[in-house]
């Protein structure tokens, strides 16, 4: 049995007018996410865990192929949750990689079809 699936690769880059800022953001800092894993492109990159933590929840949903007229699927861009802070993180589907089912958790797939 095949146990195959795809994710989209993220990339998700702090855009936006720096003289709006209130946090830590820098213009072009960024992070990729392949799979499970946070991907950061320098050692002296910082992201603020509050935008983490507003970021988190949707990056597992971007990751999935969405129906067409799904807001998933056109939406990039996300405001820091800081209602002061004028930054916003674009979310930027980027390849895919390829995963099996049996690498990634011990539960078996089930039979049944939802």
């Amino acid at each position: 049995m095949n146990d195959s699936f795809n994710l989209f690769n993220l990339e998700v880059t702090v855009v936006g007018d720096s003289a709006t800022f209130v946090c830590s953001h820098k213009v072009g800092h960024a992070f990729r996410v392949e799979g499970e894993n946070l991907i950061f492109n320098d050692e002296n990159d910082r992201f603020s865990f509050y935008s983490l933590s507003a970021l988190l929840p949707l990056l597992a949903a971007k990751q999935r192929k969405n129906d067409r007229n799904d807001w998933m699927s056109s939406d990039e861009y996300i405001s820091c949750p800081d209602p002061h802070c004028g930054a916003k993180f674009k979310i930027t589907r980027d390849g895919t990689r390829n995963f099996s089912h049996k690498d990634v958790t011990k539960e078996p797939i089930k039979d049944e079809r939802i």
